[in-house]
C-alpha cells in the first residue's frame, strides 16, 4: 500500500529540454501515464561511488568500494589504489566503446566485400573517385587500373585495421609525421583492432596491469584503432558505397511526421538498414500499397546517428536526438520504429506497446525482448526492408488512437565533408584548406571546434549545446558537429548560412562570403574521424605547426552518456586535441590517474582533457586552450587580413 501510495516527482518538463516537440510529447506521456527516461532519472539516482569509478567489481573477492572523498585512505582486498581501479574501469569504457564502433566498421568492411566479389547486389559502389583517393591515401596505385581491381586491394588493405597483429593500421599514414613520431616514442600505433581490444580487456583483469600510465598508453592505442581505423574505415567506405555527402537542406524536429501518411522512422547507427529503408520507402510497388490502404505515400524519418547520417548524404528527414526517441513514439503517428544497434533503449519496447507502434530489431547483436525481430541479411537487404514497410502499411489502416504531431520543423544545411569542405574552399581545381588556415591565421577565425555528442537526462536536453556553441561562434571559432549534438544546433537553426550574424565579426565575414553556416554538420558518431581528416588536412597545409597539437582547435561532448563518447574522447586527446566533457566525469578529480589525464598527458606532447558543466565554462576553456596554441605559433597580433573571394578561389 505504502508503494502505491508513494508519490511520483512531478516534473516540469521545461526545466528537462529547451526542445519544443520534447516538451510537448513528454506532456502527454505523462497524461497517458507512460514513464520515460526522464522521468526514470528523476526517480533514480546515480551512485555517486560509480559516477567518481571509486569502485571496483573485476574479481569477486569485491565488488570494492572506495571513498572518493578520501581516495587513498585504503586499497581494495587486493591492495589496487584508485589509480589503478579508475584507470581499469576507464580502459573498459575505452574498450567497449572502440569495439562499438570498430564493429560498426567491420560490418561496413563486409558488405563492400560482398560488393567487391560480386555477392552483394543491393548495394553497389557509387563514388569512384572516393574509392581512388582513399586507396591512393594508403598507398595503393591507382593509374591506369579497372574500378573493382583497386577495390579489391583496397579491401585486403583495410583488412588489416582489424586483423592485424603487429605493424600498423593502414590509416595510419594519413596521420601528419610529428603526430606519428610522438605515437610511435610512446608505442601507441596501433596495430589492429582486435589485437588491441583483447590486451586491454586482458590487462584490465584482476591482477595484471597496475600502473595507472601504462593503462593510459593502452587506452590511447586502442581509441587510436577506432578513431584512425574501425571509425575512419566505416566512413570512407560508407561514402563510397552510398555516396559522399553533399551540403544539401533538409529537416530536423517532429513535424516531419505526417499523419496522412505511413511514418516509417530508422533510428541506430549502421547506414546498411537505413540505405535499403530508403530503397523499399520508394518503390513504387510499395507505395501503391501505402495508397491502396488509403495513405498519401510513405515517409521515411530518422533518429539519433543512422538518421544523422542519411540526412547529410540523402537529405531524409529527422525527427529527433537520442534524448527525443520514447517522445516521438507519443505521437501515435509513428507506424514503424526500425533499429539496429547502439542507443536503442529498451524502454522503446515498452513505450511502442502503449502507442501501438510496430517496433521492430533487425540486427543479430541487438534483440531486445518483446520487438518483432525481423533480422536485416546483407545479401538478402530488401527482404527485411519490405517486410517493415508491410507492417507499418498495416498498422496505419488500424492507427489505435489520435495522432498528435507537434508542428515544429526546422531547415538547415547539412552534409559537410572532408572533400566538400575542400572544394567549398578552393574552388574545383585547386580544391585547398589554404583559406580556412589563412583566415585562422589573420585571426578572421579564431580556431575551430568540434562539439559533438549524446544527450543526457541528466541534464537539461539540448541547452548546453545550444548555448556553448552560440557562445563558441560569438568569439570567432568556427564549429563542426557530429551526433546528437547536431541535430541539437539544427532545431535551434544553427546551421543555415543566416545563421552568420550571431558569430563575431571575422566568423561571419568567411562565412558570408563563402556562403556557409557558422556550424558545419558532418554527420553520425563514427563520422567524427571526418574531424581527425579535417586536422591532419590542416597540418599538411602549412602556417599552422607541424602536428595536430600545435593547432588551435579544440573538441567537446558536453551531453556525452555512451562508452563510446569516452574512446572518441581519448582518440582525439591521443591525437593532440584538447577534450573536454560535461555532465560527469569517471575519475576523482586530485587522484595521479585525474592529473595524468588532464594535464600529464600534454606534457607528454598529446591533449588533454577537460571538464565543466556550463556551457559557458566550457566555451572558454576551449577559447584559452585556443588562445594558448596561437600564441605559441605566434599569430595572436594584427597580421594582414586577406579575405578570399571567390575569383581568389578560381585563380
Amino acid at each position: 500500500m505504502a508503494d502505491e501510495e508513494k508519490k511520483k516527482k512531478v516534473l516540469n518538463y521545461r526545466d528537462l529540454s529547451i526542445c519544443e516537440s520534447t516538451i510537448t510529447m513528454l506532456q502527454k506521456m505523462a497524461d497517458d501515464g507512460v514513464e520515460n527516461a526522464f522521468t526514470r532519472a528523476a526517480d533514480m539516482k546515480p551512485c555517486p561511488i560509480g559516477a567518481d569509478s571509486a569502485c571496483c567489481k573485476h574479481c569477486f573477492m569485491g565488488p570494492c568500494r572506495l571513498n572518493a572523498k578520501d581516495p587513498y585512505s585504503k586499497v581494495g582486498v587486493c591492495g589496487a589504489t584508485i589509480d589503478t581501479i579508475a584507470s581499469r574501469n576507464f580502459a573498459r569504457m575505452v574498450a567497449a566503446g572502440g569495439a562499438a564502433h570498430t564493429d560498426h566498421g567491420m560490418g561496413i568492411l563486409d558488405v563492400f566485400r560482398g560488393v567487391v566479389n560480386g555477392t552483394i547486389k543491393d548495394f553497389q559502389i557509387k563514388d569512384e573517385d572516393k574509392l581512388r583517393s582513399v586507396a591512393e591515401s594508403i598507398g595503393i596505385e591507382t593509374a591506369g587500373r579497372e574500378t573493382m581491381e583497386i577495390a579489391k586491394e583496397l579491401y585486403t588493405e583495410l583488412e588489416k585495421t582489424y586483423t592485424q597483429v603487429e605493424g600498423e593500421i593502414p590509416f595510419a599514414k594519413r596521420v601528419p609525421e610529428k603526430t606519428l613520431e610522438l605515437w610511435r616514442k610512446y608505442d601507441l600505433v596501433p596495430r589492429g583492432a582486435m589485437r588491441e581490444i583483447m590486451e586491454i580487456m586482458h590487462r584490465t583483469h584482476m591482477g595484471v596491469d597496475q600502473d595507472y600510465e601504462n593503462m593510459v598508453r593502452q587506452c590511447s592505442r586502442t581509441a587510436l584503432s577506432d578513431g584512425w581505423g574501425g571509425s575512419m574505415v566505416a566512413t570512407e567506405l560508407s561514402d563510397i558505397m552510398f555516396g559522399t555527402p553533399k551540403p544539401l537542406v533538409a529537416g530536423v524536429n517532429m513535424g516531419n511526421l505526417k499523419e496522412d501518411m505511413v511514418n516509417i522512422i530508422v533510428h541506430g547507427h549502421e547506414p546498411l538498414l537505413f540505405e535499403s529503408m530508403i530503397d523499399a520507402a520508394n518503390d513504387p510497388a510499395n507505395i501503391a500499397k501505402a495508397q491502396a490502404a488509403g495513405a498519401n505515400g510513405i515517409n521515411l524519418l530518422g533518429m539519433c546517428c543512422s538518421g544523422a547520417e542519411v540526412l547529410g548524404r540523402h537529405g531524409v528527414p529527422h525527427a529527433g536526438n537520442f534524448m527525443s526517441t520514447e517522445a516521438v513514439v507519443a505521437t501515435g503517428a509513428v507506424d514503424a520504429m526500425a533499429v539496429d544497434v547502439q542507443c536503442i533503449m529498451q524502454a522503446l519496447g515498452t513505450v511502442s506497446k502503449c502507442y501501438g507502434t510496430k517496433f521492430f530489431t533487425t540486427n543479430r547483436r541487438a534483440r531486445i525482448d518483446g520487438a518483432i525481430h525481423v533480422e536485416f541479411d546483407d545479401h538478402k537487404a530488401r527482404e527485411c526492408t519490405d517486410k517493415v514497410v508491410e507492417m507499418a502499411i498495416d498498422r496505419f489502416k488500424n492507427r489505435p488512437g489520435k495522432v498528435t504531431i507537434p508542428s515544429r520543423v526546422d531547415l538547415g544545411i547539412h552534409g559537410f565533408s572532408h572533400e566538400y569542405v575542400n572544394y567549398m574552399l578552393g574552388g574545383t581545381f585547386r580544391g585547398s584548406y589554404v583559406p580556412l588556415n589563412d583566415n585562422i591565421i589573420n585571426g578572421r577565425i579564431r580556431g575551430v571546434a568540434g562539439v559533438v555528442g549524446c544527450t543526457n537526462p541528466r541534464t537539461k536536453q539540448d541547452y548546453v549545446h545550444v548555448e556553448l556553441v552560440k557562445e563558441l561562434i560569438r568569439n570567432n571559432v568556427l564549429v563542426v558537429q557530429t551526433g546528437c549534438s547536431q541535430i541539437a544546433l539544427a532545431k535551434a537553426g544553427l546551421m543555415k548560412p543566416d545563421a552568420a550574424v550571431l558569430a563575431g565579426e571575422g566568423l561571419q565575414e568567411v562565412c558570408e562570403t563563402v556562403g556557409m553556416p557558422p556550424v558545419l554538420s558532418l554527420g553520425s558518431c563514427v563520422d567524427n574521424s571526418r574531424i581527425l581528416i579535417a586536422c591532419a588536412e590542416m597540418v599538411k597545409t602549412g602556417g599552422l605547426g607541424n602536428s595536430i597539437a600545435d593547432l588551435p582547435v579544440a573538441g567537446c561532448a558536453p551531453e556525452y552518456m555512451s562508452e563510446k563518447a569516452i574512446c572518441i574522447g581519448q582518440y582525439f586527446v591521443a591525437s593532440g586535441v584538447f577534450t573536454v566533457f560535461g555532465v560527469t566525469f569517471p575519475s576523482v578529480e586530485g587522484t595521479k590517474f585525474h592529473q595524468h589525464l588532464f594535464q600529464g598527458l600534454e606534457d607528454q606532447g598529446f591533449g588533454k582533457w577537460g571538464f565543466a558543466t556550463d556551457p559557458y565554462e566550457i566555451a572558454h576553456l576551449m577559447i584559452s586552450h585556443i588562445d594558448k596554441k596561437r600564441m605559441a605559433l605566434g599569430i595572436m597580433g594584427e597580421r594582414e587580413r586577406k579575405l578570399f573571394s571567390m575569383e581568389d578561389r578560381r585563380a
